[in-house]
């Protein structure tokens, strides 16, 4: 698997290529005698496996394919570590052919609203992901894209929610951006519900609000959606490749989905 660490805990070798088991949802069988080579074998704590006892051809198995959207924003190298931390593989793409051949699709993004916007017109990309029909993971500015308009410089957007993202208003010693650690009230059951209370990192200047599509809930000056889900979609406002292990949780949570 490409990116991935030199162990090979709960991972199997086939021509040369690694596979992450756990994106199967195979459960090991003990193989005793083993032999010292790893072809068909998985190691776990210590011990290893041989995949003869799945009865599965693993050449039939194929790695996730995951594609992060290319554009000015500006947290795609730590969404991209995140997703090596987990054995991902994954394509840094802007190409709307890869995009629409992945698995999953992430689109991320730390920037304003008004330059991407007009960044994915310039590529096709603004009609291609209207009509993906995998999973697609927006964050942060990626969630607030996928709504219908965003108050930042009267920004129309890709329309998938029919939102309008608003400002944050200054309250007392509340300022903006609403920047660092925050709970999360879960409401969804596409998010772990051992999420639920759970901290998670922000650093946004607008929000969307409380809506049918909500899947979390965050309070700062105004309860806002955390997160938000609607078919194929889903989406964050916190930074998920960020939050630690909460943070991880969320993005299991999706490449699961």
């Amino acid at each position: 698997m490409a990116n991935s660490r030199s162990d090979n805990t709960n991972r199997v070798m086939q021509s040369g290529r690694l596979f992450n088991l756990q994106f199967f949802n195979l459960q090991p069988v003990c193989m005793a005698n083993s032999r010292s080579d790893n072809t068909n074998r998985v190691m776990q704590s210590g011990r290893l496996f041989n995949l003869q006892f799945f009865n599965l051809q693993l050449f039939n198995l194929s790695p996730m394919r995951v594609a992060i959207i290319k554009y000015n924003a500006g947290n795609i190298q730590s969404v991209s570590f995140a997703l090596d931390r987990l054995g991902i593989e994954y394509t840094i793409t802007d190409d709307p052919e890869t995009i629409a051949g992945a698995d999953k699709v992430i689109f991320p993004g730390v920037g304003e609203a008004r330059n991407t916007m007009a960044y994915l017109k310039d590529k096709k990309l603004d009609t291609l992901i209207r009509t993906l029909r995998q999973p697609v993971m927006g964050i942060c500015l990626g969630m607030q894209l996928l709504c219908a308009h965003s108050e930042e410089y009267d920004t129309p957007c890709l329309g998938v929610f029919d939102l309008t993202v608003k400002r944050f208003l200054p309250q007392n010693d509340m300022k903006v951006p609403h920047m660092g650690w925050n709970s999360l009230q879960v409401k969804s059951s596409w998010l772990n519900p051992s999420l639920n209370g759970a901290y998670v990192y922000f650093v946004h200047s607008y929000y969307v609000p409380v809506n049918p599509n909500t899947s979390a809930v965050t309070d700062y000056t105004v309860p806002f959606s955390a997160a938000v889900q609607m078919d194929n979609f889903y989406a964050v406002q916190f930074h998920p490749e960020k939050s630690a292990g909460a943070g991880v949780t969320v993005l299991k949570s999706f490449l699961d989905a």
